[in-house]
């Protein structure tokens, strides 16, 4: 399921046609980026590979002053079919990546604690800045801000405070876990 497919078809079927700006804009003032795998600067291209896959087609060309011109798209038939179909997929498909820390974690046997204390420090402090970020995003509300937008976002400060209680509790450990591979290294 490509996610970048669907914001843009569903931004399409939702609102009507658009052009690029508006469609970029959506994603930047909704903060995609905060909540899933959607990058604002990605959205140009995506567009264009649904053109040409029938999926959206270009109405019109227009221009207002000296501003560029700006193609203004509107999702297909086949568009919405496909918009349905990655819709199905994305409530179908459950996910949960595995981090790379937790490889990391269990292959650095030669990391000194220290090092991968100021690792763990390091990534909560990335943790707690995105979900300040959330936390902020919680508070205000943003234009044409519905329920299922206040679920999505607290689905990811949720998930956000579970790796930070996590990476808490590895730091919390630290001691043991440098003491366990000490012990290992010893017996070998």
């Amino acid at each position: 399921m490509n996610p970048t497919r669907l914001f843009v078809l569903s931004a399409l079927a939702k609102r009507g046609a658009m052009y690029g700006h508006q469609i970029r804009r959506d994603a930047r003032v909704d903060r995609a980026e905060l909540w899933s795998d959607v990058r604002p600067g990605s959205l140009y291209g995506a567009l264009h590979r649904l053109e040409g896959e029938g999926l959206v087609r270009a109405l019109r060309t227009e221009q207002e002053g000296n501003m560029p011109a700006r193609t203004v798209y509107e999702i297909t038939t086949e568009g919405r079919r496909e918009l349905h179909v990655l819709q199905t997929e994305a409530f179908e498909e459950v996910q949960f990546r595995p981090d790379p820390v937790d490889l990391a974690l269990a292959t650095g046997s030669d990391v000194d604690e220290a090092t991968l204390r100021g690792y763990l420090v390091d990534r909560k402090r990335a943790l707690t800045a995105r979900l300040s970020q959330l936390d902020h995003l919680h508070d205000r509300a943003w234009p044409d801000q519905t329920v299922a937008d206040d679920l999505v976002v607290e689905h990811a400060r949720l998930r956000l405070r579970a790796e930070l209680e996590w990476h808490e509790m590895v730091i919390d450990q630290l001691g043991k876990l440098t003491a366990a591979t000490e012990t290992q290294e010893v017996g070998r």
